[in-house]
């Protein structure tokens, strides 16, 4: 959550609760999740009403694919991993594990950046879950927060479809753990 909800100036409503937006230039800069309490600020300027329409459009189908220009802000390696995840297709998911591989990485490295996502629903986050779990959403692994990273997976069909199948370690163990 922001700070403080005067420096959003756009607050919209969503079924997951207010959203609070910053534009810098036309581009999206923050998209934060807001108490229930604060006052929406329907959009006034030509990209935010674009955006307004984009989340709209998103929330009605999760195939919508964000077209207003993101500005990020993070450590190189952050910007890998939140590239990474804008190519990530809704519906699909990869474990942090699986996106550290890919990036020569962490899986905690990862999570941390996936944390630290300024913008997120728009750089998708929420399509990293872990090995055997939907894994934390905006730093929290139970409440509101890992509720709605459950709601965009499930909108977006994800939880439906992930079944990883076991690696060979996972069949080693699992067979030795049936001998035992």
């Amino acid at each position: 959550m922001l700070p403080a909800e005067n420096t959003c100036e756009i607050v919209l409503d969503s079924p997951l609760g207010k959203l609070g937006v910053r534009l810098h230039h036309g581009s999206i800069i923050r998209l934060d999740y807001l108490a229930d309490t604060v006052t929406l600020k329907p959009p006034v300027t030509t990209s935010g009403k674009q955006l307004a329409a984009e989340l709209r459009q998103f929330f009605a189908s999760p195939r919508h694919h964000f077209t207003l220009p993101v500005e990020l802000h993070g450590t190189d390696f952050q910007q890998r991993v939140w590239h990474a995840l804008t190519q990530i297709p809704p519906g699909k998911t990869f474990t942090y594990g699986e996106l550290a591989d890919k990036l020569g990485s962490g899986a905690r490295a990862v999570g941390n950046a996936c944390r630290n996502n300024p913008v997120s629903i728009v750089v998708p986050c929420h399509r990293v879950v872990g090995v055997s779990g939907p894994g934390g959403y905006s730093g929290k692994t139970d409440g509101r927060e890992i509720n709605r990273k459950k709601w965009l997976l499930n909108h977006e069909g994800a939880l439906k479809t992930r079944h990883r199948a076991p690696n060979s370690a996972t069949r080693l163990k699992t067979q030795r753990n049936l001998h035992a």
